[in-house]
């Protein structure tokens, strides 16, 4: 039995309509993303390989049933309700930029987010994952098997983006993606060589 949460995809389209046909204009519907929760440092190395978690990457689906799933979904927004939502993204985006520069003059306009910030995210997701930026005088605690499926997450980008990325950026990614790597075998390497069991040992002549 697969343990792949369900879920439904509402067109908020449709709902939208609902409400402005009930009140006569549009209403703006607000998202906060769920508080982040840090653990408490682990007394001693604690490697995370057993805590239950969903793969963020999973195997490929086979074409019939990426074609049913695709059919479950709603359909795609129009290019005009996308120019518009962009807009009012972009206003709301300005009005927040506004506010923070209102209440700390000294902080100057925030810089575009790029793509190597999308890349950046993922590289130090990946790190701290490893035991990356760790204090000092605590012990790193290792999620590898998070730190696989981020880098993992690094490769499919770069697989989905091949063609498409200027020079710069591409070197980013794949500089990101090479030390990603090169820190997950030198972790894996350890841990095979603290599990190997100790030699037997040899027979008297």
């Amino acid at each position: 039995m697969s343990d792949t949460p369900k879920f439904e995809v509402i067109d908020r389209r449709k709902m939208k309509a609902e409400e402005e046909k009930e009140e006569g204009q549009p209403v703006a519907r607000e998202t906060s993303a769920p508080a982040s929760t840090s653990a408490e440092p682990a007394a001693g190395p604690r490697l995370v390989v057993n805590e239950p978690r969903h793969e963020a990457v999973q195997e490929p689906a086979p074409p019939a049933q990426e074609e049913e799933q695709a059919d479950a979904l709603p359909p795609p927004p129009t290019a005009e309700e996308s120019k518009e939502q962009k807009a009012a993204y972009d206003a709301s985006a300005q009005r927040l930029e506004d506010l923070i520069r209102a209440q700390n003059p000294s902080v100057g306009p925030q810089p575009p987010v790029g793509f190597e910030h999308l890349v950046q995210q993922f590289y130090v997701t990946a790190m701290l994952q490893m035991g990356a930026g760790t204090q000092e005088g605590q012990r790193p605690r290792v999620d590898i098997v998070g730190a696989r499926a981020t880098i993992d997450l690094l490769g499919i980008l770069a697989d989905k983006t091949r063609g498409n990325l200027t020079s710069a950026e591409d070197r980013v990614l794949q500089s990101a993606l090479f030390e990603a790597r090169m820190a997950f075998l030198e972790i894996t390497s350890m841990m095979s060589v603290q599990t190997m069991p100790p030699p037997a040992p040899a027979g008297k002549k």
